[in-house]
């Protein structure tokens, strides 16, 4: 399961990438669980953090940002599917702080004579995510 902290509480949240939203790398609350941020992270500890990163090449702007995006889409399901009994995904990146935005680098090259646009996507700063586990709290 994947959650992510909303002020005082962490919820759960679906991955909803999409290079046409303003911000692109986004999630939303599914609403399967939800706790006071006080206790998940009194019950429960970071065990490792992991940096998503990407990029995507091609001559058509929104396509290379949506492989990008689905790329770290996919990271981001890999690691949930990894995770063990008792483990959470935490999307620690915060908004207004070190949330990651889609960069795009375009260039002009010339293909058959013709000069054509290079779009090169990039996601920075990465896409923060740490696995946490419940811990043993006794009664």
């Amino acid at each position: 399961m994947i959650v992510r902290r909303y002020g005082s509480s962490v919820q759960s949240v679906a991955p909803n990438f999409d290079s046409k939203a303003l911000t692109e790398s986004g999630f939303r609350r599914d609403h399967r669980t939800s706790h006071s941020a006080e206790e998940f992270f009194a019950t429960h500890q970071r065990v490792r953090g992991h940096d998503l990163v990407a990029s995507a090449e091609g001559h058509v702007q929104d396509e290379a940002e949506q492989r990008l995006l689905s790329d770290l889409e996919g990271q981001l399901h890999d690691l949930e599917s990894a995770l063990g009994d008792g483990e959470l995904l935490l999307v620690e990146s915060e908004q207004g702080s070190d949330y990651p935005k889609t960069r795009t680098q375009t260039r002009t090259v010339v293909i058959e004579g013709e000069n054509r646009l290079h779009f090169t996507t990039t996601v920075h700063p990465p896409l923060r995510v740490g696995v946490y586990r419940k811990t043993n709290v006794a009664a």
